[in-house]
């Protein structure tokens, strides 16, 4: 019993708050497992001597461990990059640190850098183009794109061609950051001469050294159409609602073009979308009309640029941009997580005791994911918020286990949308018995 007490007023200052700043390392993607990101028990100033006593664990296991006699962080399974963060510009993993004896908890940051492992990749084997004989020198064609997961300085930095008095190429950048190639009409030219053109289209990247793939050109010269279609706008800008039902109508694109027949029958298309997107959304080849495929989600991605492409009845084509923002819905309800949690508590505990730490998570943004938590008013326990989503379940009135040997704890998280999303996580505290009731008997004296 005494031990035990030592214990509980050893544990009294347990959560005193966790770091105010997070420990930073930085390293490389795809290092190998086992690999050594830091010594995180040196950076959070622990000794070696008192890491058996300490217990210290990440909650990050999919990807880092700690060594337990050193206290060193550890790469524990496979870091992808583009997988953990897409294109983003910054990539960084983010987890807890807890420690006992006494509990708590740190913040850890590890910045995740892009290596050149992706190389640029064509959607098609090919690209067929048809130019009329009519073009005049300086025409412009946009090709198919290629695509690179990596970002930064090892991200698709280049295009070039094989050589043709014909042709050249210039790299373009679209609004969204990605470059595309163009192809530029230097000479007219001549279908009776030469009714054919094949090029081979490199895509390079900025990598050390630098990866590249290649995709073919077939040039058709065709006979004369005389305008090529107009869209009403560069970019189309738009913004929907996430959770939206299948067929929603995102916006209509419009293009023009002077000609009058087939010439002038425009027909549209997605160029250069992946096949990932072509699941959420699709056009109508008639009207340009795009609509929602599937369902969007804004916490799995919260913004699409869409290339579309109009071509009329001839060779000629235009292409615009469709920019489109997912806004956030609260549909997502708050979760709560024990980081730690002591279940038997004596009831000489003194008042402020934490007996246990919980997080609560919101995959939803702004107020949509703003989370409080609060538990029944008449129970001799508070909620204290720490730093960021934690709090702290202490010990707020005194504890009789003769009175009351366990009590069942509600904690209720709710998130400030309109209307707001809850849940409810029930615990029980059991009351562990000391000796502090002495024996009485039933008479003052008896007589026989």
């Amino acid at each position: 019993m005494m031990a035990n007490q030592v214990l509980l007023h050893f544990l009294v200052p347990l959560f005193c708050g966790a770091l105010s700043q997070p420990i930073h390392y930085s390293i490389p993607e795809e290092l190998a497992k086992g690999s050594l990101v830091g010594n995180l028990a040196k950076d959070l100033g622990f000794s070696i001597q008192e890491l058996p006593a300490r217990k210290l664990r990440v909650s990050a296991e999919d990807y880092f461990s700690v060594r337990a006699e050193s206290g060193d962080l550890l790469v524990s399974g496979r870091i992808d990059r583009e997988k953990i963060c897409g294109r983003k510009s910054e990539c960084a993993l983010e987890f807890e640190s807890v420690t006992e004896n006494p509990m708590n908890i740190f913040h850890v940051t590890v910045a995740i850098q892009d290596i050149n492992d992706n190389a640029p990749h064509f959607f098609g084997k090919s690209i067929e183009l048809e130019i009329c004989e009519s073009a005049l020198a300086g025409a412009k064609f946009p090709l198919d794109s290629a695509r690179d997961a990596d970002v930064g300085s090892n991200s698709l930095k280049m295009y070039t061609i094989s050589p043709n008095p014909h042709f050249s190429l210039s790299t373009k950048e679209s609004p969204d950051g990605s470059k595309y190639p163009e192809l530029l009409l230097e000479k007219p030219l001549d279908r009776e001469h030469q009714s054919s053109h094949h090029l081979i289209l490199t895509a390079m990247d900025g990598g050390d050294p630098p990866l590249s793939s290649t995709t073919q050109i077939w040039i058709k010269v065709t006979d004369a159409n005389d305008n090529a279609p107009v869209f009403s706008q560069d970019t189309y800008k738009v913004s929907l609602r996430e959770n939206m039902p299948p067929g929603t109508l995102v916006l209509q694109v419009t293009a023009t073009d002077q000609d009058e027949s087939i010439h002038g029958e425009i027909t549209y298309a997605f160029l250069n979308v992946p096949a990932s997107t072509n699941l959420i959304f699709s056009i109508n080849p008639n009207t340009g009309a795009i609509t929602t495929n599937g369902t969007l989600d804004f916490e799995e991605k919260s913004r699409y640029t869409l290339g579309v492409e109009a071509k009329d009845g001839g060779v000629y084509t235009a292409h615009c941009n469709v920019q489109i923002e997912i806004l956030d819905e609260n549909d997502n309800a708050p979760e709560v997580t024990f980081m730690s949690f002591s279940n038997q508590i004596p009831e000489d505990s003194v008042l402020g005791t934490v007996i246990a730490l919980i997080k609560v998570r919101d995959r939803d943004s702004g107020q949509n994911g703003l989370v409080t938590c609060r538990i029944q008013e008449d129970l001799p326990f508070k909620l204290q918020p720490t730093s960021k989503n934690y709090y702290k379940l202490v010990i707020d009135k005194a504890l009789n286990r003769e009175q009351a040997p366990e009590y069942n704890i509600t904690i209720t998280a709710t998130d400030s949308g309109k209307p707001s999303l809850s849940s409810k996580t029930c615990v029980t505290v059991h009351i562990t018995d000391i000796n502090d009731n002495a024996p009485v008997f039933h008479q003052a004296s008896y007589l026989l």
